[in-house]
């Protein structure tokens, strides 16, 4: 009763500031736009559509045959959990929560075993960071190379810690002594294609469906995110000292703005060292409106999403931490880099755009002009088609 009236009251009062200030609320919602336009949804559309796929052909049963014995020896997972894992680090937080609740409906992971991969596949797009960030945010394309590596490090140690909290499976496996790993993995693919029956053309239609259907879902949060934050600054804007609002707020909610937030910070003692731990704490650390996401993804499944959100706490404090310790070392590592490479990789991504400081995070979408990922869709589509070659060769067809 009493979170009901909380959330009723939470409603109102945004109606009434979004009515007190509608040019203030239109600007964050169009910003919210711009990212989910020009980011989220070519970077995260073809990893969505790739999965549905190999799923309707069984591949995922043939994968968690042959990764078994790596995915145990390092995380303690399944050889299934292999794919949630590559969708997260390659695409983003979406694709790798959705992935992670298909094969917990499933039942081919147990509620441990996915509450561990939902946090493992929780990953920022590494395009963001590499392009947006690197050669967008910071101009300097090496630094988002150097956010990156921060990023995967810190969460590889997360992985660490939690893996040695992570329950021990019985070996059962005297089948896997007789038969080779590769008949096996015939077998499953075999058994989970014909399963699903569904043909080449019905499997791609609805793929694609699921994925736009679900990047709306996904558009809508972060529309939500950046409008709350909006709205939300001037309250706290007082409260907290010179700058800290401006950067707080933003991160906490939305770790696209938070992450711009963190780049044009500026105060006492704020170093590009600084900076950039900052931007890859906000990255860990993914922003409500991104695990608010992962709690849409893993609805019908027995997962929580309060776990997930302690563990990216833990990979936020190692991701600040690694960027301040590693600062030096990596810079020294980058320097060594020829700068004809540097120079043309921020000249490819930036495309042209000239590029003006804003005054806030919140001007920042638009008075940047934002560097688009769609270009690279041109490629994610030419891996795409080949992987639908490769599934249509290499998946067997059973016996009819």
């Amino acid at each position: 009763m009493a979170r009901t009236i909380l959330y009723a009251a939470i409603s109102i009062l945004l109606v009434a500031a979004i009515i007190r200030q509608p040019d203030e609320a239109f600007q964050a919602s169009l910003q919210g736009l711009t990212i989910w336009w020009n980011i989220v949804f070519p970077g995260l559309l073809p990893f969505l559509v790739l999965f549905e796929l190999i799923a309707a052909f069984g591949l995922i049963h043939g994968f968690g045959v042959l990764l078994k014995p790596i995915m145990r020896g390092l995380f303690k997972l399944p050889g299934e959990a292999a794919l949630p894992l590559l969708l997260g680090w390659l695409s983003g937080h979406q694709a790798g929560a959705e992935a992670t609740a298909a094969l917990r409906r499933d039942n081919l992971i147990t509620r441990s075993e996915g509450q561990r991969l939902l946090a493992l596949s929780h990953m920022p797009n590494p395009l963001f960071m590499l392009v947006v960030i690197g050669a967008g945010f910071l101009h300097r394309p090496e630094l988002g190379l150097f956010i990156a590596i921060i990023v995967w490090l810190s969460a590889l140690c997360t992985a660490l810690w939690i893996s040695l909290f992570g329950e021990r499976r019985a070996k059962s496996l005297s089948k896997d002594q007789k038969t080779s790993m590769l008949d096996i993995a015939a077998d499953a693919i075999v058994t989970s294609r014909d399963r699903d029956g569904r043909s080449f053309g019905k499997a791609l239609g609805d793929a694609v469906s699921f994925g736009v259907q679900k990047l709306l879902i996904v558009g809508g949060f972060m529309i939500f995110a950046a409008v709350v934050a909006r709205l939300a600054l001037p309250l706290i804007v007082h409260a907290l000292p010179n700058g800290i609002a401006e950067l707080l707020l933003p991160a906490l909610l939305e770790s696209h703005i938070g992450a711009y937030a963190a780049a044009v910070w500026q105060g006492p003692g704020v170093s590009t060292a600084v900076s950039a731990a900052a931007i890859a704490a906000v990255l860990a650390w993914s922003g409500i409106s991104a695990l608010l996401q992962a709690g849409y993804a893993i609805t019908g499944t027995d997962l929580k999403l309060m776990p997930l959100i302690w563990v990216k706490l833990l990979h936020t404090i190692h991701a600040a931490v690694l960027a301040l310790l590693l600062w030096k070392p990596v810079q020294t590592v980058i320097t060594l880099l020829p700068s004809q490479l540097t120079d043309a990789t921020e000249a490819m991504l930036q495309d042209g755009v000239t590029w003006s400081r804003p005054s806030n995070a919140y001007e920042a979408v638009t008075a940047l002009g934002l560097p688009s990922i769609w270009p690279y869709t041109l490629t994610a589509a030419a891996v795409l088609a080949i992987m639908f070659a490769a599934i249509r060769v290499i998946s067997p067809r059973g016996k009819r």
